[in-house]
């Protein structure tokens, strides 16, 4: 009898999930869009150096994950609890760490791209190809940490809608579009089409910060919805 499922405690937490759905979900979908321009435009070792990139990627985007979903519990803990002062800690402590983590990962892809490369695969030519491509799919990177802190806080600030927006905003708005816009406009095709990622990285970091800068305090001040 403790157990019933209750639609004012379902349905909210069914829309607070569905932004970090749509961002898993939208995945499959991005790696087609990638995988099929990258095919027609360089064949197949530029397929094959995306798979390698992809997995460098989630050196990045996986620890970045934990911080923020470990954090979030804090930061929505203390926003029930009406601790505003404690949930601007966590969020600017969260915030830091994404940044400089990310930061960190881009500096590393700028000077170290071989190196990575090398992980997956000991194809020399395949490597060299690789390095070159993922110093532009890694260029916006660094705006990754600012992004999914923002985000992610909004999601523990009980803000279904603008979370929902925020990651349809990159993946589904900008990146897809990119992806196949790009290469009409730019000469050399599958640097357009690498060059999608780190435009969509930095657009949507930068609309994501200003959104959370100017809507922060007053989510806090208007407090949480009973």
């Amino acid at each position: 009898k403790n157990l019933n499922i209750k639609p004012k405690v379902v349905f909210p937490c069914i829309a607070l999930g569905t932004a970090a759905f749509i961002m898993q979900a939208s995945e499959s979908v991005i790696s087609v869009c990638f995988n099929s321009s990258l095919l027609k435009y360089g064949g197949d070792i530029a397929v094959g150096a995306m798979t390698i990139i992809t997995s460098v990627s989630q050196l990045c985007s996986m620890p970045l994950q934990g911080i923020v979903q470990g954090g979030q519990t804090i930061i929505s803990y203390n926003f029930g609890a009406g601790n505003n002062d404690r949930v601007k800690k966590a969020f600017v402590c969260e915030l830091i760490v994404c940044a400089v983590y990310s930061c960190s990962f881009f500096v590393l892809m700028m000077f170290l791209p071989n190196v990575f490369a090398s992980i997956f695969t000991s194809d020399v030519a395949l490597t060299s190809y690789t390095a070159n491509v993922m110093r532009i799919y890694m260029a916006g990177i660094f705006a990754t940490g600012f992004q999914i802190s923002c985000q992610n806080t909004f999601v523990g600030l009980s803000q279904a809608k603008i979370s929902l927006f925020l990651a349809v905003l990159r993946k589904l708005i900008l990146l897809i579009p990119l992806i196949l816009i790009l290469p009409v406009f730019i000469s050399d095709k599958v640097f357009a089409v690498f060059l999608a990622e780190p435009v969509s990285d930095i657009l949507a970091a930068t609309v994501t910060t200003i959104t959370f800068m100017t809507r922060f305090n007053k989510i806090l001040a208007k407090g949480p919805q009973r």
